[in-house]
């Protein structure tokens, strides 16, 4: 599974340049400023942009780009489907949260030692900004798996839609950047959607909708430690695929004591239940597997979509995450056949079109307001010559 994502990327020495006023947009910020280190380390005759001086993608570009999202989804959908499977048997989320954290820690720290990816070389002040990061990061994997535990893979992703919301808010009162007010209106539609969907849900749990709301928290938190932390030069062979595996090093080294603390006593217990015994459902070698895969798939899941990202427009960007989610929704409800009323169903719809608008009208304005400080710069710069002439 590794050996195609790990030979892709290349190491690079970089300053990573953020702009801490931009909005944030969690999941989405965090996969920009992982991204932006991909599309560094490609040559300007291979940019999207300017290839054979024109706008047009080759067929080979196509099919690449068409490999990386495919790869992403399938990797995304079966993450989601192994790991509600491993939690039905094995109901202790932060330990298999954890577990999984070290399946991906180990997975990249074999690449350095093999030498098939450059090994990262961390200042103080990239051990100190990862660290965060890590944190936040374990944080909201880890309330999504007690989220993901307790309800239906549908129901959660219902929930986690509302991650654009929590964003505008971090982005309003931490960064004080105040967005277009027809940004703020297209949230309207996400929350609208999202608790029609909830009200009324048969499968409804409020454990399930609160762990996930604490996820979207985490996630908007991770965001912007990542945009305050990330603005100078961090250390050496960080690009994409390695930053994201120094966070997943710091998020399991956070995830295990918290694991040890909280299920200790229960998951050996649970592990043995499921293995042994009447009550058995299956055996050790087929769960230890499975554990692995799980593990394998959330990690791989996120390198595979730095690269897919790493070779698009944002505008696909926005469109990719949102579909994402609907292929995990509907792959969960065919897998599990949980029942999903038609209100439920509605609502979602309408909650995952508004992520899609807000993410597509965000980034025209975006687009304008940096269209208008060019503008100005360049008035400036003539009346400025004006002047000296």
């Amino acid at each position: 599974i590794g050996s195609p994502v790990s030979k892709i990327t290349q190491p690079v020495k970089r300053n990573l340049s953020l702009n801490p006023s931009r909005s944030v947009d969690a999941n989405e910020e965090v996969e920009s400023l992982l991204v932006s280190r991909s599309r560094s380390n490609s040559s300007s005759s291979q940019s999207l942009s300017s290839r054979g001086g024109a706008d047009e993608i080759s067929l080979a570009d196509r099919l690449k780009i068409g490999f990386y999202f495919g790869l992403w989804y399938a990797l995304n959908v079966v993450y989601n489907i192994v790991n509600k499977k491993v939690l039905n048997v094995i109901p202790a989320p932060l330990t298999v949260g954890s577990i999984q954290f070290g399946i991906g820690a180990t997975y990249a720290m074999l690449l350095w030692v093999t030498g098939l990816r450059a090994t990262p070389k961390l200042t103080a002040k990239g051990k100190e900004t990862c660290s965060k990061v890590g944190f936040y990061h374990a944080s909201g994997q880890l309330f999504s798996m007690i989220s993901l535990g307790a309800g239906p893979v549908s129901f959660t992703h219902i929930v986690k839609a509302l991650e654009p919301f929590f964003s505008a808010l971090v982005s309003a009162f931490v960064f004080r950047k105040w967005m277009k007010p027809q940004v703020y209106a297209t949230l309207l539609p996400v929350v609208g959607g999202v608790g029609y969907a909830c009200l009324k849900e048969r499968s409804f749990s409020w454990l399930a909708f609160w762990f996930a709301m604490f996820s979207n928290v985490s996630f908007a938190l991770r965001a912007v430690v990542s945009k305050q932390g990330m603005t100078s030069y961090i250390g050496e062979n960080m690009n994409s695929v390695n930053l994201f595996a120094v966070v997943t090093v710091a998020a399991f080294l956070i995830s295990v004591p918290v694991a040890l603390v909280f299920e200790k006593t229960t998951f050996l217990g649970l592990w043995d239940k499921a293995v042994s015994g009447a009550d058995a459902v299956t055996s050790s070698k087929q769960l230890i597997k499975t554990v692995i895969l799980s593990g394998l798939a959330h990690y791989l899941n996120n390198e595979v979509m730095y690269l897919a990202l790493g070779n698009v427009h944002p505008v696909t960007l926005a469109v990719g995450n949102t579909m994402k989610r609907v292929f995990i929704m509907v792959a969960s409800v065919i897998v599990f056949r949980n029942p999903v009323s038609v209100q439920a169903g509605i609502g979602s719809a309408v909650g995952i079109s508004g992520v899609l608008l807000y993410s597509l009208t965000k980034q025209y304005y975006e687009k304008l307001e940096k269209m208008e400080a060019a503008a100005a710069i360049a008035v400036k710069g003539k009346s400025g010559r004006k002047r000296r002439g």
